[in-house]
C-alpha cells in the first residue's frame, strides 16, 4: 500500500519527537525530581505567562498582516494555532528556525496570504524581535553594569550581542532596499545554492532555485519593503508584541527560579536568554536542545548565580516549555495536516 506525503510527514514527525524525548531524557528526570521542592502556587503564574508567550510570538506576523488587511477573516484562536504549530515545527525540525519559517509560509498560504507577503511578514517579525531583543539587552546592560557583584566579561558579551543583532538588521536592509542588489543576491543565491545541491547530491538533481521564481520572490520583498518604509505605523504593534513576547519568555524562566525558591535578577536572564536563543539557530539538534541549557546555565553561574540554582531553574522551565509544545503544539500541527493536506490551491492576495 502506498503512503501518501502526508502519513510519511505525520512519521517523520513522530519520529522526531521520540528523538527529542530521547535527547532531553536527562532534564525530563532531573524536571520530575525538581517537582517535589516546586511551590506549585507560584509555578501556576506559568501557565498565562505561557499562553501569553505564544500568542505574542503569533501578533508580531499576524499584527503586521492585519495592517495590510490581509487577515481579518481569521480568528484569534486560529492564529494562537497557527503561532503553536510553527514553534512546535521549529522545536522538533533542527533547522535554525529556517523549518518554521517554511511551515508558516505554507501554512499562511492556506488562508490566502502569498509566500512574498508571508515572507515579509517573518522578516518584520525578525526585525522587531531584534529592534525589542536590542532596547531590553541595553536596559539589562545598564542594570547589570550597575550592580559590582556581576563579572564584567558579561558586560562585554552582551554589548557584543547587541551590536551584533543591530549589524545583522543593518546588512538585511542594506540589502533588501535597493532593486538592483536584490537583482544581483537574487541571481547569486539561485548559482550558490544550485552548486551546493549539485555538490550535496553528487551530481543527480542539478537545479533546486530557478532565476525567474526566485527573483520575482525577492523584488516582491523589496516592494513590501518600500510599503513598509513609507507607513512605519504598521511596526508598532508588530514591536509592542515583540517586547511582551520577550519579557514573558524571560519571565517564565523568573517564575521557575522563583518556585523553587530562589529570586534571580532578571536582566541576567534576558541576556543568558538572549546568547542561548542566538546560539539555537547554529545548533544542529532539536530546538537547541543541550546546547540551549547549557549555554544558559554557563552564563548565569559567571553572573554570580549557584551552579545548582541555575541548573535547577533552567531545566524546570525548559522542561515545562517543552512539554507545551510538544503536546498542544503537536495535535494542533497534526490537525493542520490533515486539514490541508489534500486541499486545493487558495485564492492569493497581494
Amino acid at each position: 500500500m502506498k503512503l501518501s506525503v502526508r502519513t510519511w510527514l505525520s512519521i517523520a514527525t513522530l519520529g522526531l519527537i521520540i528523538l527529542l524525548l530521547v535527547l532531553t531524557r536527562h532534564e525530563l528526570a532531573h524536571a520530575w525530581k525538581l517537582m517535589s521542592q516546586v511551590n506549585l502556587w507560584i509555578l501556576a503564574l506559568f501557565i498565562p505567562l505561557v499562553l501569553l508567550n505564544y500568542f505574542a510570538a503569533g501578533e508580531m506576523v499576524f499584527s503586521y498582516l492585519r495592517a495590510k488587511g490581509r487577515m481579518a477573516h481569521v480568528s484569534a484562536a486560529e492564529q494562537m494555532r497557527m503561532s503553536l504549530e510553527v514553534n512546535f515545527v521549529n522545536h522538533v525540525l533542527p533547522s535554525g528556525g529556517a523549518s518554521g519559517v517554511s511551515y508558516l509560509t505554507w501554512r499562511l498560504g492556506k488562508i490566502g496570504v502569498s509566500p512574498s507577503r508571508a515572507m515579509m511578514a517573518q522578516a518584520v517579525r525578525f526585525a522587531v524581535g531584534f529592534a525589542a531583543f536590542s532596547l531590553l539587552l541595553v536596559l539589562a546592560v545598564l542594570i547589570v553594569t550597575i550592580d559590582d557583584g556581576v563579572n564584567r566579561v558579561i558586560i562585554l558579551m552582551s554589548s557584543m550581542l547587541v551590536g551584533l543583532m543591530i549589524s545583522a538588521t543593518v546588512v538585511i536592509i542594506y540589502f533588501i532596499k535597493d532593486l538592483r542588489r536584490v537583482r544581483k543576491i537574487s541571481a547569486w543565491l539561485v548559482r550558490v545554492v544550485n552548486k551546493l545541491v549539485r555538490r550535496v547530491t553528487f551530481g543527480r538533481k542539478r537545479v533546486l532555485l530557478r532565476a525567474e521564481p526566485t527573483e520575482a520572490f525577492l523584488v516582491d520583498m523589496h516592494e513590501d519593503y518600500l510599503e513598509l518604509k513609507h507607513d512605519r505605523r504598521v511596526l508598532v504593534r508588530p514591536f509592542v508584541w515583540a517586547v511582551i513576547f520577550t519579557c514573558t519568555d524571560v519571565a517564565m524562566f523568573f517564575v521557575a527560579f522563583w518556585a523553587l525558591g530562589s529570586v534571580v535578577n532578571p536582566a541576567p536572564i534576558l541576556i543568558a536568554y538572549s546568547i542561548a536563543t542566538l546560539a539555537g539557530f547554529a545548533v544542529i539538534t532539536p530546538g537547541g536542545s543541550g546546547a540551549y541549557e547549557a549555554l544558559m546555565v554557563g552564563f548565569l553561574v559567571i553572573a554570580g548565580t549557584t551552579q545548582s540554582v541555575a541548573i535547577a531553574g533552567v531545566v524546570l522551565a525548559r522542561v515545562l516549555i517543552l512539554l507545551v509544545i510538544l503536546v498542544i503544539g503537536y495535535v494542533f500541527y497534526q490537525h493542520a495536516l490533515m486539514r490541508y493536506g489534500k486541499s486545493g490551491k487558495p485564492s492569493i492576495q497581494r
